[in-house]
């Protein structure tokens, strides 16, 4: 069974330490080693062991005050042996550079002490924010109902693990229903507004027979956000869908977000519906709400829904990345495994496109049937 994807901003390992750069952990070495041929290339007369006097703080970038202690012993009795190779052991400027080389070993002590301070706060900073993820951003499980799943999440600033973009799936009394959508907004006003939402849909996703009054539901609620706010302007974008797992009928509502596509053996197209006022916004409109559009999702097939974080991604020359059409040339297809198909996405979307500007979520679901190739529980 495999592991779901959930944040490409790239996930956090919370109890590993930050990697040094090898080519920083590197220049010690480089530094002895170019000070040696030096001294072998200089004259009897020249001792070439001035510039191990900044070892010590070089050391401090990439290891522990242990070693630089290590390093400012091993500077000191290299520095001390060249000098006596030309018999200065004990002159005056090589005993004010041994002093220098000794203070430079005390401030990369403290530098590295620092260093390493820093870094231990900052991986419990990112266990913060990755926890917070995963309590506001639930995984996705590997099976949902009738349902194989897979998502992908990657947030525009790699410093916050949560954007505005949202998803999330849920096994009720009705099938398994999905919103997937994106909050106008960025930075922690939108991890507020997407944690309001999905609290919302998880409160009253099995509470609700119709998925347009569930639809509804959000709404109102995004409306009383917005009042508490003072934000007249909030608003979220949004897919819900309902899966019966028994017949594998689907339904969709539209709440101003893109249409999900439907993959398969016979290609890919766009799943329809009548697009209504994004979520936040539903008092606006004096029209009643269309019905959800109803489809079967058979075996052997792959519903897509996404954010524009992937369909707005451009790569150099300023194209819009072409979702549908790339899709039919991935090796994914037929889609018959999510997770297959999610990666490629990702790792082609990146590959043209190069780094995202733009949050991005993606959810692939595969019913469980013939022809699924479904993992058992």
């Amino acid at each position: 069974m495999f592991t779901p994807r959930q944040h490409a901003t790239a996930p956090v390992g919370a109890l590993s330490r930050v990697r040094t750069p090898r080519w920083v952990r590197a220049l010690p070495v480089l530094l002895v080693a170019v000070d040696l041929i030096a001294e072998y290339a200089a004259s009897a007369h020249i001792a070439a062991g001035f510039p191990l006097a900044v070892l010590p703080v070089l050391v401090a970038f990439g290891y522990g005050p242990g070693a630089v202690a290590l390093s400012t012993v091993g500077a000191v009795a290299l520095q001390g042996a060249m000098a006596e190779r030309v018999g200065h052991l004990t002159e005056q400027h090589h005993v004010w550079i041994y002093l220098a080389t000794a203070l430079a070993g005390v401030l990369g002590a403290v530098l590295s002490w620092q260093r390493n301070r820093q870094e231990h706060d900052l991986v419990q900073v990112r266990s913060v924010a990755e926890a917070l993820q995963r309590t506001v951003l639930h995984p996705v499980p590997p099976r949902s109902g009738g349902l194989r799943t897979a998502g992908l999440y990657r947030a525009a600033q790699a410093e916050v693990p949560i954007g505005g973009d949202l998803y999330s799936i849920c096994e009720t009394r009705y099938g398994t229903r999905v919103l997937l959508g994106d909050v106008r907004g960025k930075g922690l006003d939108a991890v507020r507004t997407v944690a309001d939402l999905l609290g919302a849909f998880r409160a009253v996703a099995d509470e609700t027979e119709h998925l347009n009054d569930l639809a509804d539901l959000l709404d109102r609620q995004l409306q009383r956000v917005a009042g508490d706010r003072d934000d007249q302007e909030l608003f979220a974008t949004a897919t819900l869908l309902q899966h019966d797992p028994g017949t594998g009928r689907c339904l969709l509502v539209n709440r101003g977000h893109h249409a999900p596509l439907l993959i398969g053996p016979a290609g890919v197209r766009a799943v329809d519906a009548p697009e209504q006022l994004p979520l936040g916004l539903g008092g606006l409109s004096l029209a009643a709400p269309a019905a959800p559009v109803a489809f079967t999702l058979e075996p052997g097939h792959t519903l897509l829904l996404y954010t524009d974080g992937l369909s707005e991604a451009r790569d150099p020359a300023g194209a819009f990345y072409p979702v549908a059409e790339r899709l039919t040339t991935l090796t994914a297809l037929p889609g018959t495994d999510p997770e297959h198909l999610v990666t490629a996405l990702d790792e082609d979307v990146r590959t043209r496109c190069g780094p995202l500007t733009d949050d991005l979520a993606i959810l692939a679901l595969t019913p469980v049937g013939p022809g699924s190739d479904a993992p058992s529980d």
